[in-house]
């Protein structure tokens, strides 16, 4: 089996690696400050991690972990074929869509995070993934206060007027602050009791509570609610009787329920909970269905809902959210999976969740005393799950889910074979470490997994890096120069319009016209590029009739696709 030295290296690879995954932002020099740099981040962790570890001892790993393996080597599999049966532009399916690199290389580094969670064994392990978290939210708390307080000296786009902290969405910030609220609650409860961190509770939450109604979203009140309902029971589990906690229990099913019919316009909690959209996401959900129904052997390629949502989307759509409202993911991470890579996709990652939550559901039934680190590792993963069912798959909360449910069948395992490598502080006689702990494979491999993480996770940034540096010269030659494809020139839809748009209005019609040909032809499920090359003062009529009628295929229920 894997070292002990081993399993330390992979416990701060993984630690270190999601916690700068959530805080990273790098503002100026690309136009997307968070997606691609943190899409790096968790390429060099997931890489190198997983490296490091199966260096140690591969056959000893796999043999511990098989149904983890099978159903990630589904999960991959399903991918795989999902992407090479796309029509979507290969690159799109690798890295994704421009400002959510959801795409096959992000998932593919999210099941080596997982995988290599799965080799946690002892609680100063698990007590780094702990502290992770309660650092990344720190960061956000301090910073989100700052912006409040004085603005926001990131140099960012925000146009939805509210803190958007490291993940650059009031959603996001808002679903990571509830998470982080009931985690450092749990922190708090650790033994040998810890008198600053207890009292700093008196600050912390406070603060966190008013930024997270500050962020206007609701998900972050409601994932929240769920972590305070799960560590009150697990407290009240471990102080009290049996009835105590039924009571507990079905006054926490009336409040679920409660809550639930308040998002539905039902009930005393909907000017809480209730907000337009909420209707918006049914609309979302409902063309997402549509889409992975359609494809439901192979989807329609890694995040490339967004090509399909009109074609896919239901007639009321074009009264709320709009006709000309579209989305590029379904705001439920289920549903893109099931619109990526129909069944094969959905069904594997499901699998994925119900292993985790088997052994949640083992350690409550075993777990009869309060235990801290359970209770953070526990409401943190039933936070993300809550807001992965109503929102997007961000990369800086996904690390979290993926890490998570690795490291929750890990602390299982351990709980249930060897209960006393949880102990916090066992003492051990001292021993001296073997040839094979000193080893340097481990460390060598990780690196050298890790420059192959980053070498693979780096074309949406170095490509972003180099559009961003053609705007601010605005120099035609190098506008041009972004529109040639290579590995690290990745091409994107957005920045096709942005740069067409940019060379009509400078009536550079020659080069606009050209580029949006070339645009068409890269991505022909694009309906904004056909938009736009009927809108080109030097598309002759063929061409405008063309990009008619493959508006018209691509957005079937809309009276008018000429309408601005």
């Amino acid at each position: 089996m894997p070292n002990a030295v081993t399993e330390g290296q992979v416990a701060k690879i993984l630690s270190v690696g999601a916690a700068l995954t959530t805080i990273l932002v790098i503002s100026g020099p690309v136009t997307d400050p968070v997606n691609a740099p943190k899409l790096v981040v968790v390429g060099v962790m997931a890489f190198a991690s997983l490296g490091a570890l199966l260096a140690s001892d591969a056959r000893s790993f796999v043999n511990q972990n098989k149904m983890a393996i099978i159903l990630s080597t589904l999960f991959v599999l399903a991918m795989t074929m999902s992407t090479i049966s796309s029509n979507s532009p290969l690159s799109q399916n690798l890295y994704g869509s421009y400002g959510r690199n959801n795409g096959f290389f992000t998932y593919l580094f999210l099941v080596a995070i997982f995988l290599a969670a799965l080799s946690l064994k002892t609680h100063k392990h698990f007590d780094y993934i702990v502290k992770s978290i309660i650092f990344a939210g720190l960061v956000n708390v301090v910073y989100c206060l700052w912006v409040i307080m004085f603005g926001d000296f990131i140099g960012w786009s925000n146009p939805y007027g509210n803190i958007l902290g490291t993940l650059g969405n009031p959603n996001f910030i808002g679903s990571f602050l509830g998470i982080f609220f009931t985690a450092y609650i749990a922190f708090a409860l650790r033994k040998p009791a810890n008198r600053f961190v207890k009292v700093s509770l008196l600050i912390i939450l406070p603060v966190t509570a008013f930024e997270i109604v500050k962020s206007h979203a609701i998900q972050g009140r409601v994932v929240a609610a769920l972590g305070l309902g799960i560590l009150g029971f697990l407290y009240i589990r471990a102080r009290f009787n049996a009835r105590v906690t039924v009571l507990y229990l079905i006054a926490g099913f009336v409040v679920g329920i409660t809550a639930l019919l308040g998002a539905l316009q039902i009930g005393p909690l909907t000017r809480y909970i209730y907000k337009n959209s909420v209707s918006l996401r049914g609309q979302y959900w409902l063309a997402g269905w549509n889409t992975g129904e359609s494809h439901p052997i192979t989807g329609v390629g890694m995040d490339s809902f967004g090509d399909w949502y009109r074609r896919s989307r239901d007639v009321h759509a074009l009264e709320l959210p709009g006709v000309n409202t579209t989305v590029n993911a379904a705001h439920n991470v289920l549903l893109d999976m099931f619109a990526f890579g129909g069944w094969p996709l959905f069904l594997s990652y499901l699998l994925i969740i119900a292993l985790a939550a088997i052994a949640v559901a083992r350690l409550l039934i075993r777990k009869k005393t309060f235990d801290p680190v359970f209770g953070v590792l526990l409401t943190a993963w039933a936070g993300y799950q809550l807001q992965s069912i109503i929102s997007i798959n961000q990369i800086g909360l996904a690390v979290w889910g993926w890490l998570l449910s690795g490291s929750l069948i890990a602390y299982e395992k351990v709980d249930r074979n060897s209960p006393e490598l949880l102990i916090n502080k066992v003492k051990r006689a001292p021993k001296l470490k073997s040839q094979a702990e000193l080893s340097p494979l481990p460390m060598v491999i990780g690196t050298c997994f890790g420059i192959l993480g980053l070498v693979i996770a780096l074309p949406p940034m170095v490509s972003d890096a180099k559009w961003r540096s053609a705007q601010v010269s605005r120099s035609v030659e190098e506008i041009e120069a972004t529109m040639k494809p290579s590995l690290y020139n990745l091409q994107n839809s957005y920045k096709y319009l942005n740069n067409i748009q940019s060379l009509e209005s400078s009536n550079i019609f020659d080069l606009s016209h050209k580029y949006a040909l070339e645009a068409v032809k890269w991505n022909p499920n694009s309906f904004d590029l056909w938009k736009i090359l009927y809108f080109l003062k030097n598309s002759t009529l063929e061409e405008k009739a063309l990009a008619i009628q493959n508006m018209k295929r691509l957005d079937p229920l809309n009276p008018d696709v000429t309408a601005i």
